[in-house]
């Protein structure tokens, strides 16, 4: 279910680097471009930024409709996503091609791609020229979230409301387990690298491995072990 989120978690949903589909709407048209350069600028205003090649049509599309919509997709979605980014908008209808479907934005003309995890509309503030790309700062209107997906952080509970990553070429990754830092120091003030409770953790760990090692012998634990990083890596 989607449910509205207050502007200033657009940095939080761009943080850890997700793969964005950036929408845009002029004169009856509209295009799709995923986009791996994102980031949040700004928490009062709330402005985030997406880099674009001044040559792309994601470029004009912007600068003519003076707003764009970032769309965080997930896993179901990335054949659609990898599909966007082979194509050209300026003669094709990327969004019929694909088989997304769509929803109405709620501030901008941008439409929005159902199926994603996040969506963050935004109006055009500035364009800043960075070397051969094109930084565009959008001011932040409205922000909507998967409630599955998204709380005030990424859940990253279930591998499918979990957003996706781009690595290059063809391949892509899915944002993955939480980790909490705990951080103490000791008596210098010095970094404490493992905690009372993490050696407790970590040496239950090793004494569990060691018995599974010798129930299933070193040859049968290692192709286990690869047999399950080889599944965690799948992208289906």
């Amino acid at each position: 279910m989607r449910r509205l989120c207050d502007p200033a978690d657009a940095r939080r949903m761009l943080n850890p680097g997700p793969v964005a589909i950036v929408t845009t709407s002029w004169r009856g048209i509209t295009n799709a471009a995923p986009i791996a350069w994102t980031a949040p600028l700004s928490i009062n205003p709330p402005l985030v930024g997406i880099v674009v090649h001044p040559q792309r049509h994601t470029s004009e599309m912007i600068r003519f409709s003076d707003g764009f919509a970032i769309n965080i997709p997930g896993p179901r979605l990335l054949k659609q996503t990898a599909f966007l980014g082979t194509q050209s908008g300026v003669n094709n209808n990327k969004l019929e091609s694909s088989g997304l479907q769509l929803f109405n934005p709620m501030m901008i003309d941008a439409p929005l791609i159902e199926g994603c995890l996040a969506w963050i509309e935004c109006t055009l503030s500035d364009v800043v020229r960075t070397g051969d790309h094109s930084l565009f700062v959008g001011n932040v209107v409205k922000v909507q979230a998967d409630d599955e997906a998204y709380a005030q952080q990424w859940l990253l509970r279930e591998r499918e409301f979990s957003p996706l990553t781009f690595i290059g070429g063809t391949r892509y990754a899915v944002i993955g387990e939480p980790l909490d830092a705990v951080v103490e120091v000791d008596v210098n003030g010095g970094l404490v690298l493992e905690t009372v409770e993490e050696r407790e953790r970590r040496e239950e760990e090793t004494a569990q491995e060691a018995e599974e090692a010798k129930l299933e012998g070193d040859e049968g634990l290692i192709q286990r072990k690869r047999a399950e990083a080889q599944e965690h890596r799948s992208v289906f």
